[in-house]
Order: C-alpha cells, then sequence, then structure tokens
C-alpha cells in the first residue's frame, strides 16, 4: 500500500494564474500545486519555444574547431557511443552528421554490454589497429580520466560529449562538452547525451538548429524521454518538437518502429515514446547488441528497417518474459521466506538472472514493496547488480557507506551498480541494514501525490482537454494526478477474464466508469454500496466521433481511511519481526487474542483475498494493522494459509484437526515480551 499525499493550490495564485494564462480552473489549481508562485512563473513552465546557443556550453567552440580540423587533415575519426537508448540516437546524430553534411571519415563504435559503460582500454585497442586516430565520445567520457591519458599515449586524439556529472579532475582532452561541468555557464543542465550530440552538430552548423531539429529532432526526442532526463524547460521543446515529428516520420527506421509498437497512424504522446518506442531500442544493448539498433536508423527503405524492428521487437518480448520470471522469482522467495521484504532495504541474489534485466526488475520490486531494493546475479562467480530507491534514501551514499564489500560502484540518489566482492555477499547485505538504520530510523514510504482534488463539475470533456497545456508529460512535469473523494461505489465488473476492474460509480451528480488495469475485482478493496476515495489520471477518449472522459485509477481505498495508523502498525510490525526493540506497551497492543484471530480466519473466503483488502475489511481500533499482521504471520506460520504474488494474496489451506494458536513462534515471543512488561509494571 502506498502513503497518498494530495497536494493544495493557494486559491489566489490558482485565480491569478487562470487569468493571466487562460487556462481552466483545474490547470490553474495543478500549476498552483506544484509550487508556480505567480502567473510570470507559470508562463515560464508552459512556454519554452527555443533552445540555447550552443557555443555557450564550456568548450563547445573548441569542439568544433578541432573536429573541423580532424576532418581536414582527412584524419580516421570514431564515434564512440553507448549501448542504452540515449547512446545509440547520440552516436547515429553525430555519425549521419559528419558521414552525410561533411564528408568525414568516420565510423562508430559502441561496446557491447559486457564491456561495460565507457571508455575502456580494451576497445581503443581496437580503435587503434583499425587506424581511428580521433576519438568523439557520445553519452560518455566525462569520468573517463585513465582512459584519456593511454588514448593520448597511443597518439590519438579524443573530444568528450556527454551529460553525467564530473570527476574532481576533467580528462585530458581537445575539447570536453559537458553542461554539467563546473565550469560551464550554459543556461540549462539536464540535457540528455543526444541532445548534447545535437548541439554540436548545431555549433558545426554555425548555430543555426533549423535544419539540425529538422533532421534529427525526432531522434533527440526518443533519447530525451528514454534516458528519463527532466522534461522541463528546454527538453520540453525538444520533446513537443519531436513528438510531432516521430507522428509525422518518414524516417525508415521510425516508420518500422512504430509499426511493431502498434503506433502506426496513431497520436503520439511521451508515454508512446517512453513505454513503446524507448523499450524495443533499449531491448537490443540489454539483450542483443546495440549495432542492432544502428543498423536500423541507417536503413534506406521502411522494408529494410522492418527486418531489423522485427528483431529488436522479438528481443523485447523476451526482456518482457525474463523480467517477469524473475519477478515471479522473487515473488516466490518472498512467500517461502517473509523476512526478504520485511528489512529495511529489500536485498535479493539470483544465480544467472540476466545483467541487462535486473535494473528493471529492482525498480518493480521497489514499485510492489516500497521499500530501496538491491539486486544482484551470480554467474561465473562474479555477484554484480542493480539498486533503485526513492525519497530521501540515496543508492549512491549507501554504496559508498558499503564500500568495503564492493569491488566497484556507482550511481545518484536513486538508481546505481556495483559489483561485490567474492565471499562478502553475505557482508554486503548487513552493511545494507546497518547504514538504513543508521540513516533512516524511520524509513521513507513511497508515495503516491495527488495534485489536486477534482470536484464532480470538473469531469467534463473542456476542462479535461484543457490540461493539454501542461503536456508533454515526463520527469518533473509528470502526468498529474487527481484525488476523487467520496465517490458510491455502484458496481464492480471484471474484464478480460478478471485481469483488470471496470467500476461504475456516482460522483456527486456525475455517473463516472473509472478503470484499474492489472487489477482484479477481489483486489479492490471497497464493494458495491461502499463510499471511497480514489486517486486517478483523467484523459480524453473519442470513440466514433464521441469525446468523453475516461478515468483510470492509480490507487483505491474506502472513503477515509486511516493510513497513518495503516503505516504506524506496519512499521511496529516489521521491527519486531527484525527482532529491533519497541516500547513495552506496544507488545500487550500487538498480542491477538484468539478471537481476533478467528474474526480474521472467517473472513477469509474460500478462492482467497488480497491481504490489504483483508485488512481494510476489518480494520477496526481494536484491529489495528500490527495486530492484523501478528495473527497473518501466525496463520502462515502453522500452515494454515498460504501466501502467494510476494506475500500480497491470502488463502486457507486446508486442514485436519485443530491448532494450537499460541504454538506459533511470533506468538510465544510477543507472550514472553509481553509477560516481561507485565512484570517491570508491578
Amino acid at each position: 500500500m502506498k502513503n497518498w499525499e494530495i497536494k493544495k493550490s493557494d486559491r489566489e495564485t490558482a485565480s491569478a494564474i487562470m487569468s493571466a494564462c487562460g487556462v481552466s480552473s483545474l490547470t490553474a489549481s495543478v500549476l498552483s500545486a506544484r509550487g508556480y508562485k505567480s502567473p510570470e512563473e507559470a508562463v515560464g513552465s508552459l512556454e519554452c519555444n527555443a533552445l540555447s546557443d550552443p557555443f555557450l556550453i564550456k568548450d563547445m567552440d573548441r569542439a568544433v574547431k578541432a573536429i573541423e580540423e580532424a576532418v581536414q587533415e582527412q584524419k580516421k575519426i570514431c564515434i564512440y557511443g553507448d549501448y542504452d537508448c540515449d547512446g545509440i540516437m547520440s552516436s547515429f546524430i553525430l555519425y549521419s552528421y559528419l558521414s552525410e553534411a561533411v564528408g568525414a571519415d568516420v565510423e562508430y563504435y559502441i561496446p557491447e554490454r559486457s564491456e561495460g559503460y565507457g571508455l575502456n582500454t580494451g576497445a581503443v585497442d581496437k580503435l587503434k589497429e583499425r587506424g581511428i586516430e580521433f576519438i568523439i565520445t557520445v553519452d560518455n567520457g566525462i569520468t573517463a580520466v585513465k582512459e584519456a591519458e593511454y588514448i593520448y599515449s597511443l597518439g590519438m586524439k579524443l573530444v568528450i560529449t556527454d551529460h553525467h556529472q564530473q570527476l574532481d579532475v576533467l580528462p585530458k582532452a581537445e575539447a570536453v562538452v559537458d553542461p554539467h561541468r563546473h565550469d560551464c555557464e550554459s543556461p540549462y543542465k539536464f540535457s540528455c547525451g543526444a541532445v548534447v550530440a545535437l548541439k554540436l552538430v548545431c555549433a558545426m552548423e554555425g548555430g543555426d538548429y533549423t535544419l539540425v531539429l529538422e533532421q534529427f529532432g525526432d531522434l533527440a526526442c526518443i533519447a530525451t524521454v528514454a534516458d528519463v532526463v527532466s522534461i522541463t524547460g528546454e527538453n520540453k521543446f525538444i520533446v513537443s518538437n519531436g513528438l510531432k515529428l516521430i507522428e509525422n516520420s518518414d524516417r525508415p527506421a521510425i516508420v518500422a518502429l512504430k509499426e511493431v509498437s502498434s503506433l502506426t497512424g496513431k497520436k503520439i504522446d511521451s508515454s508512446s515514446v517512453g513505454f513503446r518506442i524507448g523499450p524495443r531500442i533499449n531491448a537490443s544493448g540489454r539483450l542483443g547488441s546495440a549495432m542492432t539498433a544502428m543498423k536500423l536508423l541507417t536503413c534506406q527503405t521502411v522494408e529494410e528497417a522492418m527486418k531489423y524492428a522485427d528483431e529488436m521487437e522479438l528481443l523485447n518480448t523476451e526482456r518482457k518474459n525474463m523480467e517477469n520470471t524473475i519477478v515471479k522469482e522473487i515473488y516466490k522467495m518472498a512467500d517461502e521466506n517473509p523476512e526478504i521484504v520485511r528489512g529495511r532495504v529489500i536485498f535479493v541474489c539470483g544465480k544467472g538472472w540476466h545483467h541487462g534485466i535486473i535494473g528493471i526488475v529492482a525498480s518493480r520490486i521497489v514499485e510492489k514493496f516500497g521499500k530501496p531494493c538491491f539486486i544482484a546475479s551470480e554467474e561465473n562467480g562474479e555477484v554484480r547488480g542493480s539498486a533503485r530507491s526513492f525519497g530521501s534514501f540515496s543508492v549512491a551514499h549507501c554504496l559508498k557507506y558499503c564500500a568495503d564489500t564492493l569491488e566497484k560502484f556507482g550511481g545518484h540518489a536513486g538508481a546505481g551498480g556495483f559489483t561485490i566482492k567474492q565471499g562478502m555477499t553475505e557482508d554486503f547485505h548487513k552493511m545494507l541494514e546497518k547504514y538504513a538504520l543508521e540513516n533512516h530510523r524511520i524509513m521513507p514510504f513511497m508515495s503516491l501525490c495527488a495534485d489536486t482534488s477534482v470536484s464532480p463539475a470538473e469531469l467534463n470533456v473542456k476542462t479535461i482537454s484543457d490540461l493539454d497545456v501542461l503536456k508533454p508529460f515526463g520527469v518533473d512535469n509528470e502526468e498529474p494526478l487527481f484525488a476523487v473523494q467520496g465517490a458510491e461505489v455502484l458496481e464492480i465488473v471484471p474484464l478480460q477474464a478478471g485481469n483488470h476492474t471496470k467500476l461504475k460509480v456516482k460522483f456527486g451528480d456525475v455517473y463516472a466508469t473509472a478503470l484499474a488495469f492489472g487489477v482484479s475485482p477481489e483486489e479492490i478493496p471497497v464493494k458495491r454500496g461502499d463510499r471511497c476515495d480514489m486517486i486517478v489520471r483523467l484523459e480524453l477518449n473519442e470513440f466514433r466521433g464521441n469525446v468523453s472522459v475516461s478515468v483510470y485509477i492509480s490507487d483505491i481505498r474506502p472513503q477515509g481511511f486511516r493510513q497513518d495508523k495503516y503505516f504506524a502498525g506496519l512499521i511496529s510490525f516489521e521491527a519486531f519481526m527484525r527482532g529491533e526493540e519497541l516500547p513495552e506497551s506496544y507488545y500487550p497492543a500487538m498480542l491477538p487474542s484468539r478471537e481476533d484471530a478467528m474474526t480474521v480466519y472467517r473472513n477469509i473466503p474460500k478462492q482467497g483475498i488480497c491481504v490489504d483488502s483483508l485488512y481494510i475489511m476489518l480494520a477496526s481500533e481494536r484491529m489495528n494493522y500490527c495486530r492484523f499482521s501478528v495473527i497473518i504471520e501466525t496463520f502462515r506460520q502453522l500452515g494454515l494459509v498460504e501466501m502467494s504474488g510476494g506475500l500480497s494474496f491470502i488463502k486457507k489451506i486446508e486442514t485436519s484437526g485443530k491448532s494450537d494458536l499460541f504454538s506459533a513462534p511470533i506468538l510465544r515471543s510477543l507472550i514472553e515480551k509481553t509477560e516481561k512488561t507485565e512484570k517491570t509494571e508491578k
């Protein structure tokens, strides 16, 4: 269960924004809730219609001069990229321009995932053998201090273009073009590697973006969305412009990707790119070779491009299957050993899990359990992993704390990668928990944040269509979520054999249909006739010429659900299961009676039920979440129930004879703690 946050807008500010910007009250409320204090700030957020001068980026002039000299001297040039979507797009943009527009003697090199990210001396040796004299990096290189020295020791030259953070020392190079350089005063810092490459091309064209955006704006857009960078300022312009190009593209690669992504003839938005086009490009680098995607981009006909697009589609399907398999394995591990997910952080190590997949899996596990997640895979004696986090828990700080157990590591607050020293996997796990305990006595909760509450009167086509001015959506400009409070549930309907659910609700005087994708009716924690609160997405749907408002449920609860009590109970229960000491008064409050246990047991239906739905059904002053969790764990320890789906679903196990509830280890421990407390009080 996620922690809900419902932002509040300032009425006066929202009113001023509405008047000055000509937007609806709902759109103005969203902008106010997101922190814009005036109409001027809001306009700045909504409007960005140009890119800054590329020569404002430090060393851009030096990069142009060095590359032009290399071309004039007919030196053999190599574009050195990366195997993710951003690196592939960056490589193609610069390679295409230098080979076609400039006539340079140029080739490209993209390392395989097995080589690791960035420059490496083995690859440099290969390039030297091929006669390469001049290397230009894209989407990497800012931290390649040793590798740069090696390049120059071989008599080669280097230009670096990157968008990652620099170290204390810059690499040796003819030019280092990176907006994150400490001495770079360029106005916009959040460009992906492909946009830096695009700006380099623009600089080589004398600073005019017109033809450059027309030729490469679609690719820069895909890279920006896929690399999950901030969709604000210049990036908002890049994506807005690029989406139009993609929608009307005749580039064979884009036509083919749209075809395999089922996007042909459809409106293209940032979700289309982020969830359909981007993953198919990334799949080539994750499971196959990034060269497949590069070959796709160089195709001159749609027929030729379809061959590579079909190959990438197969890789993406394989990626999804592998991802789902690993997730199911982790769920099963949690069902059999709940301690895995009751720690302050989640650490799981499997054998032979594909290294190109575990980062995505880590994101899904974080989403499922609401905890920072570190997932590793052991292969040929090496244990490598990926981490994902949220809120105030920094992956980078945590990995640094665990440095004594790691061969290498890197990352930022929300994500990172690591390699564990041989024989120190368990030590690493202990260090993770130690760091979390010392730095986050109360761990952050994963939150679902609604921008504002929506009223029944605002659920109309005109108001919802006005939200389009906020597009394109992405990081730092997420699609708005809205709180619907006090709707009456009229009907709950299963869709597609129960894989999805449709709710018919009455919200004020408005009758609406709300869809919950990937949620079965059994997982819906309300029943017909209940009043509910929902956090939803609102979109327009057109069918046979009729436009209507579509409501998509992100989460749903009974009206007035006390999440503060839920999370307080969860914290206490998991702390107890980890053996942490609690205030003495907690233990009696956690200890259930036989009647409490029987109440829970009787309400588990034959077909089973979602654990959170069961709790919501029984929640009361007597049945707090901690006591409820103790009862569920008692049943599990005694073999009375079966847990599945990562402890999220519970089903009775038919048994013969009676079980002594108080023989369960958890209850024996609680009774001991309670008796000790009572003796102390006497």
